[in-house]
């Protein structure tokens, strides 16, 4: 177990007299590593978050810069931020929240080339995203690696998350077989999206994973957890593994993540 300072056990106080987080829990979370892909509305309130945590390496990947439409959702850039890498942005908004941590910023497009490299030293993904080929790339490079992961996706005043944990529940590909034809869901450019729902659902997405780095709770595997914030409801929606799924099925024919030819989609589905 790790021998805190005066500094973290005064920082860290309220998770340690968790009784479901503790010494234990914390001393984890100081030695977890997590990856997040997105720097943008999902992935902006989960870093943030999971920086606060004390979670001891943190990655974010992201190849875009800020921009002013930005600002609305993605609350780890400011003002200043535009026109700076969001990695970068991000990595220096993390950093300011809690300095002991390590911040590895990766301003990288995440494509079947370097996806299974990435995430190659980390015990959990977070998928940020906000596009089908993105999300489907990332889950199949998790599932093939067991890499556990947190999904998301969030639209107009809704949104919805998993996780997926190896050998226990279905993956992304259970419940969306392939990417919709192009244009038959609107992007969140076209449609708009509230900016606290990003808060909201990337918030469960970092709570999801501190409660697989300290074993608290239970996790939404085997559930998708949907949301609609017009008439505040919560919605829990039972899911299965199928056992023809392409990727973790019992003979899968997806062996080695690749791309489609292009982002499809603003949103997950």
């Amino acid at each position: 177990m790790s021998s805190f300072s005066n500094e973290q056990l005064e920082r860290y106080s309220r998770h340690i007299i968790l009784r479901e987080v503790g010494v234990k829990g914390q001393d984890r979370l100081l030695k977890a590593r997590v990856l997040i892909i997105g720097a943008g509305g999902l992935g902006a309130p989960a870093a943030m978050y999971l920086a606060a945590a004390g979670v001891g390496v943190l990655g974010i990947a992201d190849a875009d810069a800020v921009e002013l439409s930005n600002l609305q959702r993605q609350i780890i850039h400011g003002t200043p931020d535009i026109g700076k890498p969001k990695a970068e942005s991000a990595r220096a908004s993390m950093e300011r929240i809690n300095p002991e941590i390590k911040v590895n910023a990766y301003q990288t497009y995440v494509s079947a080339a370097n996806v299974m490299d990435l995430m190659a030293d980390y015990d959990f993904v977070i998928d940020g995203t906000d596009n089908f080929a993105a999300k489907f790339l990332i889950n199949d490079a998790c599932v093939i690696a067991r890499k556990p992961f947190s999904h998301a996706g969030i639209i107009r005043f809704q949104g919805q998350l998993f996780t997926y944990v190896p050998g226990n529940g279905p993956c992304y590909r259970c419940i969306f077989d392939s990417p919709p034809p192009p244009d038959a869901v609107p992007t969140c450019s076209q449609a708009g999206v509230i900016g606290a729902m990003g808060g909201v659902i990337g918030s469960l997405q970092a709570m999801e994973a501190v409660k697989f780095i300290t074993g608290a709770g239970n996790l939404l595997t085997g559930s998708l957890l949907t949301c609609d914030a017009l008439r505040m409801e919560f919605r829990k929606v039972r899911l299965h593994r199928r056992r023809e799924c392409q990727v973790c099925g019992d003979r899968p024919s997806i062996t080695a993540p690749f791309d489609y030819a292009a982002p499809v989609c603003d949103i997950a589905p």
